[in-house]
C-alpha cells in the first residue's frame, strides 16, 4: 500500500466516524431522511476534495459540521418548510374524510434512530438525543428560519459554545444569542398548543404492556380494545394524504371503514425518531403473506396513545427501515387458511 493510498483510507476512516451525528443534524435541519444523508454525502465529499486546505484552526469536527451547516442552508434557501398534517390543515372528520395526497416535499420525514443518533454511554446524553428527533419537536424546529434552527440545534441539542456558533456561522455572539433567543420563543409558543410525547428511555414496564396491548388490538383488529388505549384526543395521520383524525371514534371508524383492509395486518417493531413504531404489513390477497403498508410510529404520554402516524411510501420506507418488502405465511397459518 502506497502512502498516498495509506493516508486516503485513514481520512475516509476519520470521516466516516462522523457520519451518524451528521446525519443526525442534518436531518434536524431538513426534516428529510433522504435530503438528510445527501447533505451528508455532499459533505463528506467536500471535505475529502477540500481536505489539503484544512488547516488544523479548529477540529474536523468543526470543520465538517460548519461546511454541512452550509450545505444545508443552501438546500433550504427554497424556503420550503416540511410539515405535519396537522400543521397545514384543521382535523377532518370522519364523515367527510376523503384521501388526498400531497407531494413528498410537503412532509416531515420518518427515520430509523440508528441513522441518526449515536452510540454514546450517558443514558440522560441518550435520552435528550431521543427527545431532539421526536416528530414533535422535528416539526417545531421546520417553523424556524434556517440560520434560527442551526443556532438552536449547535446550541441546545449538540451543546456547542455560542463562541464556537458564531464562529462555524462567520457571525457575532451577540446575533447567536438573538437568533437563540427567538428560536426558544417559537418553540414555547409550539410547547404550549399541544404536548410532546412522554416516553422513557428505554420504555418503563407500564409503557411496554401498553405496546404489547396495541400489537395485540391492532393485530386482531379489535377496536374495543384499541378504543381502551387511545385518549381521547388522539391524533391519527397518514402522510401523503393530508387527511389526519382526532378522536378514538372517528380513528377506529376510519379503520373500520376507508381502513378496513388492514385487518388481519401484521406488525414488526421499528425504532424510529427516538419513539416506539412498527412497520405494518397488510394481507396479501395476490400473492399471499403480507405486503408492505407503512412505517407506524406511536406516541405515549399518560399511560395512553396520544398519536400514531402511519407513514405509507412503502417503497422508500422499508429499505430505510432494513425491514422486508414481503412477509411469506408461517406453514401453520397457511394450514389453518390464514
Amino acid at each position: 500500500m502506497t502512502d498516498s493510498t495509506a493516508t486516503t483510507t485513514d481520512l475516509d476512516i476519520r470521516l466516516e466516524k462522523h457520519r451518524t451525528e451528521l446525519t443526525g443534524y442534518c436531518y434536524r435541519m431538513l426534516g428529510s431522511s433522504f435530503e438528510a444523508e445527501d447533505a451528508v454525502q455532499d459533505t463528506m465529499v467536500r471535505a475529502w476534495r477540500s481536505y489539503d486546505k484544512f488547516e488544523g484552526r479548529s477540529s474536523l469536527r468543526s470543520w465538517l459540521y460548519r461546511i454541512a451547516t452550509n450545505v444545508c442552508l443552501d438546500m433550504l434557501t427554497a424556503g420550503n418548510k416540511r410539515a405535519r398534517p396537522m400543521d397545514l390543515s384543521e382535523s377532518t372528520p370522519l364523515a367527510q374524510a376523503a384521501l388526498s395526497p400531497r407531494p413528498d416535499h410537503t412532509w416531515l420525514e420518518p427515520m430509523p434512530d440508528n441513522r441518526v443518533l449515536p452510540t454514546v454511554e450517558d443514558p440522560a446524553e441518550a435520552a435528550v438525543a431521543k427527545e431532539t428527533v421526536r416528530l414533535a419537536f422535528m416539526a417545531a424546529l421546520q417553523q424556524l428560519p434556517p440560520k434560527q434552527r442551526a443556532v438552536l440545534i449547535l446550541r441546545e441539542v449538540l451543546a456547542w459554545k455560542a463562541s464556537e456558533v458564531a464562529e462555524l456561522l462567520d457571525t457575532s455572539v451577540a446575533s447567536v444569542n438573538s437568533a437563540l433567543q427567538r428560536a426558544r420563543a417559537t418553540l414555547a409558543e409550539r410547547e404550549q398548543q399541544g404536548a410532546d410525547a412522554a416516553v422513557s428511555d428505554p420504555l418503563d414496564e407500564e409503557q411496554q404492556k401498553l405496546l404489547d396491548r396495541y400489537v395485540k388490538a391492532f393485530e386482531g383488529y379489535d377496536m374495543t380494545a384499541l378504543t381502551a388505549l387511545l385518549h381521547e384526543d388522539a391524533i391519527m395521520t397518514m402522510p401523503p394524504f393530508d387527511l389526519w383524525l382526532t378522536g378514538h371514534d372517528d380513528i377506529t371508524g376510519f379503520m373500520t371503514t376507508l381502513g378496513s383492509a388492514c385487518e388481519g395486518s401484521r406488525l414488526i417493531p421499528v425504532q424510529v425518531n427516538g419513539l416506539p413504531g412498527f412497520a405494518q404489513y397488510k394481507p396479501d390477497p395476490e400473492k399471499g403473506g403480507w405486503t408492505p403498508w407503512s412505517i407506524q410510529v406511536l406516541e405515549i404520554s399518560d399511560g395512553r396513545l396520544t398519536g400514531f402516524h402511519f407513514f405509507l411510501d412503502t417503497q422508500r420506507w422499508f429499505p430505510l427501515f432494513g425491514v422486508p418488502l414481503h412477509l411469506e405465511a408461517e406453514a401453520d397459518e397457511v394450514k389453518e387458511g390464514v
